[in-house]
């Protein structure tokens, strides 16, 4: 038989569709030629698969060799179809059985030599593939992603000889099992390596609690990079299904993968530099940025308003949403966008306005300039406001650790996390209207004090409902059932930056 049918999977956003590989072969003037909406890359695998099929000690056919990758209105891109294209090949000319084939589903690229080369997307691919109830191949590089689902059946494989050799029953390959997890490693930084700052570190901790957005105002130098690198110490581990969401992302964006550290929450900390699309995603196969490769984790923002002012803008509508579309002439894609962001900015230009013993050489004109970079509407989705002050000599001197360790906050984090979630099923940052009146409920005496610290602060509805959550998360730290005053006014004085 000259036809043979192999199966395969895309790469579209976070999805991995389903690409059925056909190879026919006919009479004619030696040729192959792929079909199917393929770009440069895929187009290039013909030399790659005769290479690698030739190398392999297998006969390339010399006939005129048709393969078609359907559906034909798909865009394929990578060279994840090249172990596909040289089996199709393969059976299509009779070395290999055909029927073995409707079983499995195969990813990878080839090298020259028959080698088999990693490819971004397994994990998605697996996910799909086991729906339908395959066994999927991949390279040995991928399997540990591609085999994190537990119903998902993987079977890895260095070269395309072992592939085919357990197609034939020559030498069976088994289902690849990720080992168990070893004992966590001891935090290389810890929460008590910054020396006093204790209102910005009880900040971290309520930004912690309840998912909500953080920014730290301050001179150079008084640690606020350090207290943002330390906010992941203080999180608690993802659950597996929040986990498998962002190890999706990462492979999508062929970030390496880490298995030890897989639960872990993700933290993303771009430069200045970065562009609307390194943000936010996009490319004509639009690709995930940064603010949903923090997905389920932290995305820091170092020197906030040394980014373009329209860079900054994008961010707001993921604030809210919790993902980002990204839309396309030929098609649409959606990436989850739901993190925690904290950013750190100086006062002024040279970064000492307000400072108790450095003057401040910033012009008004200036410093005007400098902070209408941040808009009032992104400055209106960030629920902590914290001025994070020069330290003292005798401070900066310490040589003992200051407060609590990392491990000891985030335990509070998990109990005041684990309340919410059995509370009402989500993070106090992501209570929606209903859920709001239902568990931000203020006596007469506090909705009277919101009322008028509304009216003096100029706080918008926004910006009310944003307090209400933070004194929400500020009752839970302190195990009340009932949001009191003290809860308020701490949550108000949170926001106290004017910008």
């Amino acid at each position: 038989m000259s036809l043979a049918i192999v199966y395969s999977r895309a790469k579209v956003g976070i999805a991995a569709p389903l690409v059925t590989v056909e190879a026919h072969l006919s009479n004619g003037l030696p040729s192959l030629s792929i079909v199917g909406l393929p770009e440069a890359a895929v187009k290039e695998s013909r030399d790659r698969v005769r290479s690698a099929i030739i190398n392999s000690q297998f006969e390339f056919p010399s006939r005129r060799i048709t393969i078609n990758l359907a559906p034909a209105d798909l865009p394929k891109e990578g060279g994840r179809f090249d172990l596909a294209i040289a089996l199709s090949i393969l059976a299509a000319s009779g070395q290999i059985p055909i029927q073995p084939l409707e079983s499995y589903e195969f990813l990878g690229e080839l090298a020259l030599t028959g080698q088999l080369r990693p490819t971004p997307g397994a994990l998605p691919a697996a996910l799909q593939c086991s729906q339908q109830h395959r066994v999927l191949f991949v390279p040995a590089d991928n399997a540990s992603e591609a085999a994190l689902p537990q119903q998902a059946e993987v079977i890895s494989a260095d070269h395309l000889l072992q592939v085919t050799a357990h197609l034939t029953q020559q030498q069976p390959l088994e289902i690849f099992h990720n080992p168990p997890l070893t004992k966590k490693t001891a935090l290389s930084i810890n929460l008590n390596e910054v020396m006093g700052q204790y209102q910005a570190k009880r900040a971290l901790e309520i930004a912690a609690c309840g998912n909500h957005n953080l920014l730290f105002q301050g001179p150079p130098g008084s640690g606020k990079s350090m207290l943002a690198a330390r906010l992941p110490t203080i999180l608690p581990v993802l659950g597996e299904q929040h986990a498998m969401e962002v190890a999706s992302l990462h492979s999508i964006a062929n970030l390496p993968f880490q298995l030890e550290s897989w639960l872990n929450p993700p933290y993303r900390a771009p430069h200045h530099s970065a562009s609307s699309a390194a943000l936010v995603g996009g490319g004509s196969n639009p690709k995930p940025g940064e603010i949903s490769l923090a997905h389920r984790g932290v995305l820091f923002l170092d020197e906030l308003a040394e980014f373009d002012r329209r860079v900054l803008e994008v961010l707001r509508e993921p604030l809210e949403a919790g993902q980002i579309n990204i839309s396309r002439i030929n098609q649409q894609v959606n990436f989850p966008a739901r993190f925690l962001l904290i950013a750190a900015m100086n006062p002024c230009p040279c970064g000492y306005l307000g400072h108790n013993k450095i003057n401040c050489r910033c012009s008004t004109e200036q410093i005007k300039r400098y902070r209408q970079k941040i808009s009032g509407p992104l400055l209106d989705r960030i629920d902590l406001q914290v001025t994070v002050p020069a330290n003292t000599h005798e401070v900066i001197n310490a040589t003992q650790h200051c407060g609590e360790s990392s491990e000891e906050v985030k335990q509070r984090v998990s109990k005041a996390r684990q309340h919410q979630q059995q509370r009402q099923g989500c993070l106090n940052a992501d209570l929606n209207s209903r859920q709001l009146a239902l568990y931000c409920a203020l006596q007469e005496d506090n909705r009277q004090f919101m009322s008028q610290a509304v009216d003096r602060l100029g706080l918008s509805a926004r910006a009310y409902h944003r307090t209400l959550k933070v004194a929400r998360t500020i009752a839970d730290l302190a195990r009340k059932s009932d949001i009191e005053s003290a809860h308020l006014l701490e949550a108000l004085n949170l926001r106290n930056i004017e910008l």
